[in-house]
């Protein structure tokens, strides 16, 4: 069973995702939390697969939780949830390294794809997000050439990454095997000094690897 907590200030909506969720039999919200500080309390408590953070909420937003579960407890991946409203939250959020981003709005389909994705190691991120975010990364940064101490195969997987696929595709997309992969994404880490996938996915996307 895929654990799951849930943290969503408005009830409705937090009902809604959790009867979306729970279509898929794997899966179920076993930990409900009203604000960021509450979903704190419950990581410490209790062992998530993934946590769903809403951006805004009230006492401590989804920022500020997805920071402190990222440093305490890394297993767990986290998927933040928007109506994006404010571009800046999210550009936050980028930074922090998390799994995703959701619409609210998102569908059953969709939801549950990317709880599997994330569990994989892909990044997800709506398309309505990547439109509106990935020209402001671009805006903000100055270009640069990419790393020419990257081989063509890590430059390569580092398209992939770019492009979202978790290690599973990118091992069956470039013919390696999932190891591989994963050692490769290593040394592309080292190489480029970068924390995780998502800051490779937005280096593969402001150097026009996608």
């Amino acid at each position: 069973m895929i654990r799951i907590l849930l943290a969503e200030d408005q009830v409705m909506v937090r009902q809604g995702l959790k009867m979306m969720i729970e279509t898929d039999e794997e899966m179920k919200v076993v930990g409900e939390a009203s604000n960021g500080k509450e979903a704190i309390d419950l990581c410490e408590k209790h062992v998530f697969d993934v946590v769903i953070l809403d951006i805004r909420m009230p006492v401590m937003d989804g920022i500020e939780a997805a920071k402190i579960i990222q440093s305490r407890w890394k297993p767990s991946k986290i998927l933040m949830l928007t109506t994006f409203d404010n571009n800046e939250y999210v550009m936050e959020a980028l930074k922090i390294g998390v799994s995703g981003y959701l619409l609210k709005n998102a569908d059953t389909d969709s939801l549950i794809r990317s709880i599997r994705s994330a569990l994989k190691g892909g990044l997800s991120v709506e398309d309505q997000v990547a439109a509106k975010v990935m020209p402001l990364l671009l805006h903000r940064q100055e270009e640069k050439n990419p790393d020419p101490s990257l081989n063509p195969r890590e430059r390569a997987l580092l398209t992939c990454i770019g492009e979202g696929l978790n290690n599973h595709e990118i091992a069956e997309r470039l013919g390696l095997s999932v190891g591989t992969v994963k050692n490769n994404t290593s040394q592309i880490l080292h190489k480029l000094n970068l924390r995780d996938r998502t800051q490779l996915a937005i280096y593969a996307i402001r150097h026009n690897l996608v």
